[in-house]
């Protein structure tokens, strides 16, 4: 059965969604990766397919944030797969800058409430009538931002809301045997979310307060993705599981 299980993956392009997919691919005989750069997604694609023969690897270019978009990929799998185990709802971007207006201030929390929690809604409801009953496992990257209310306000917002939505799917699926957690990563390297965007004076304050002294990486992620995935993790429901290094909060 587990060889036989279909993942989802939004986000799979790059850094963790990438990751997550790689990290499935063992206990999966089909990977849906989802992304709105198709080459990103293709060069994923080509890589499972290299290292696991005989895996199906789908890719499909979808905006996870528009409603029309996921309609249409829920109807494909419903009539293409007819069912999925797994969804890793991993896709996300950072919280515009610049925004000084009420109306500049007011567009950048939408456009990162659409694209981190949003898009999220959107994709578990489409696809939650065809999640395996039992054993479907929904799996969404959080952000330990949520947890300290640092970096950007509405993308830490954004992601606390995935939270409390997590803990309602909880509620409504569980006696389906239908698990949704949270993977809730701090500092990170290796993702496009922060690739470009990290001072030198910001890395050393992000380690200083870290008890491993170093950032994670996609792959220890997405580690944490796979376990919560996979069967044997049936009885861990509604949790967020903070994949951090050990950050602490100053003495």
């Amino acid at each position: 059965m587990a060889e036989s299980r279909v993942a989802v993956v939004t986000g799979a392009g790059t850094g963790i969604g990438a990751a997550c997919a790689t990290a499935l691919a063992p206990s999966c005989g089909r990977v849906v990766l989802l992304g709105r750069r198709f080459e990103k997604l293709e060069g994923v694609a080509a890589d499972l397919r290299s290292a696991h023969p005989g895996l199906v690897v789908d890719t499909r270019s979808v905006d996870v944030s528009d409603v029309d978009a996921v309609s249409a990929f829920a109807e494909w799998v419903a009539t293409e797969l007819g069912r999925v185990d797994v969804l890793v709802n991993n896709a996300g971007s950072p919280q515009p800058k610049g925004a000084v207006t009420l109306r500049e201030i007011a567009e950048a929390w939408e456009s990162t409430f659409r694209a981190n929690a949003l898009s999220v809604v959107l994709m578990t409801e489409a696809l939650k009538p065809i999640l395996a009953r039992p054993g479907g496992r929904i799996v969404t990257i959080g952000s330990f931002a949520a947890q300290l209310g640092t970096g950007s306000p509405a993308y830490a917002s954004a992601k606390g809301a995935i939270e409390v939505y997590t803990v309602t799917l909880m509620r409504e699926l569980g006696e389906a045997g239908i698990t949704a957690n949270v993977v809730a990563p701090g500092y990170t390297a290796g993702t496009e979310l922060l690739t470009g965007r990290i001072t030198p004076e910001r890395h050393e304050r992000l380690l200083a307060g870290n008890a491993s002294r170093r950032p994670g990486t996609p792959e220890e992620i997405a580690s944490a993705v796979a376990y919560l995935a996979s069967p044997p993790a049936g009885f861990i429901n509604g949790q967020v599981l903070t994949a951090n290094g050990g950050t602490f909060l100053p003495g």
